[in-house]
């Protein structure tokens, strides 16, 4: 039976052709708004974990107890060895350290006095390895207002509202006045190399990047950071893999009795994260049934006119002396072959538009060129396993659903109205 309806389809272009091809543009439709909308609040998450989190990070049990507080007495000892050895132990990890460090800014005038002081919060970051990403992880590049980067260690960025509040400018000279990891003072000089706008208040207020071996100098934490940044291999994060990394990393490296031993803590624990992460899935959620519940009234109305337009045909078919059950059957699964047909087409036409919008992106930089916020200039999409199969939602049961509902006039069919419509 199924046999001989798709043979029907198949030789029946005017029955099969539009239904389907309405089918396919619907279900792409939705594959590639879903795989969209992930993407791009996806990317929030993204910002969060190139910053501060990492997709897991290392600290010490210590520090992450008081993390807030941004405790590098209690920072990891011997970085280098340890970041051989989780390397070694996942080789396709990308592995950063960071130093977060906080202090007075002075800024002297022409005789060297003090001509004004600010309280600086700042970031350490690789900036001159050649091999370093860190620049394009934060997405400094396009946020450089004056200046240029630093090429030495004892350069640094400074926010430009910040530089413009202790009038300095690039060349500037600045001390750093801030404690050692052993809590002696430590009074380091830098030069200002270029300023740039970070986008988020609390940076632009009182920010500050340097390089992490002029921060591990002037913070006497040679071979030694705050916290070190592991990058999952495919650059977005994956909760199950990051489980499965801290749950191995801790298993061989954590001691809970010793407060000074590393931990590895995933990107959903950190902070406010998790409680993030269920918000942007209830949100994507949301968007997502709003736009299936559209696109499956209008291919429920296909499936709907559809039906309505063979009345003439079912009115023959009843005219031979074919049983009413049994056409409406056949409506149906006529229905189910074009919805299959018609929802695999549509998913791999949705996936392929979305892979190439995953890989290349959709550059809104034109959009936002005068924009001063640190955000990414290129939105993807992301294919997750759940694109593979929304597209059925609404081009399998909905267009099922339509014909069900006109074939429903089937069964109200009288003899002699038939007739009449026969004779017509």
């Amino acid at each position: 039976m199924i046999r001989f309806l798709f043979k029907g389809l198949l030789r029946d272009k005017t029955r099969s052709l539009m239904p389907i091809l309405i089918v396919a543009a619907g279900v792409a439709l939705t594959v590639l708004m879903y795989c969209y909308m992930t993407g791009v609040l996806g990317e929030m998450i993204e910002t969060t974990a190139n910053y501060s989190a990492g997709h897991v990070k290392i600290m010490t049990h210590a520090y992450k107890k008081n993390k807030a507080q941004v405790p590098n007495d209690l920072a990891l000892l011997n970085v280098n060895e340890l970041i051989s050895k989780v390397q070694k132990d996942y080789p396709t990890l990308k592995i950063v350290k960071r130093i977060n460090f906080g202090g007075l800014l002075d800024s002297p005038d022409e005789t060297g006095e003090t001509k004004k002081q600010g309280i600086v919060a700042g970031i350490s970051i690789d900036l001159l390895s050649k091999n370093s990403k860190e620049l394009d992880r934060l997405n400094i590049r396009d946020a450089l207002r004056k200046g240029r980067f630093p090429e030495k260690s004892n350069e640094v960025l400074l926010s430009d509202q910040f530089a413009d509040k202790l009038e300095l400018g690039p060349g500037s000279k600045v001390t750093l006045i801030t404690s050692t990891m052993y809590g002696a003072m430590s009074i380091q000089n830098f030069v200002v190399a270029g300023t740039i706008d970070f986008g988020m208040e609390m940076m632009d207020r009182s920010g500050m990047i340097a390089d992490i071996t002029g921060i591990q100098d002037a913070l006497d934490m040679k071979n030694a950071c705050s916290e070190i940044l592991c990058f999952l291999e495919s650059h977005t994060y994956d909760d199950l893999e990051a489980i499965d990394i801290e749950q191995s990393f801790n298993a061989k490296y954590s001691d809970i009795n010793d407060e000074f031993s590393p931990v590895m803590s995933r990107l959903k624990n950190e902070s406010m994260m998790s409680g993030y992460f269920d918000y942007i899935d209830n949100f994507v959620g949301i968007l997502i049934f709003i736009f299936l519940f559209a696109m499956s009234i209008v291919l429920w109305n296909t499936g709907l006119i559809g039906g309505l337009r063979r009345y003439g045909e079912v009115g023959v078919r009843l005219a031979i002396g074919e049983e009413k059950g049994h056409i409406y059957r056949s409506m149906i699964m006529e229905s189910i072959l074009i919805g299959i047909v018609g929802s695999v087409i549509g998913t791999i036409i949705g996936l392929g538009f979305s892979y190439w919008i995953q890989e290349v992106g959709i550059n809104i930089g034109g959009m936002i060129k005068d924009s001063k916020m640190m955000v990414p200039t290129v939105f993807r999409a992301k294919i997750t396993d759940t694109a593979y199969y929304i597209g059925f939602v609404p081009g399998l049961f909905s267009v099922v659903l339509g014909t069900m509902l006109s074939g429903i006039g089937i069964y109200k069919r009288k003899t002699a109205q038939l007739f009449k419509e026969l004779d017509t």
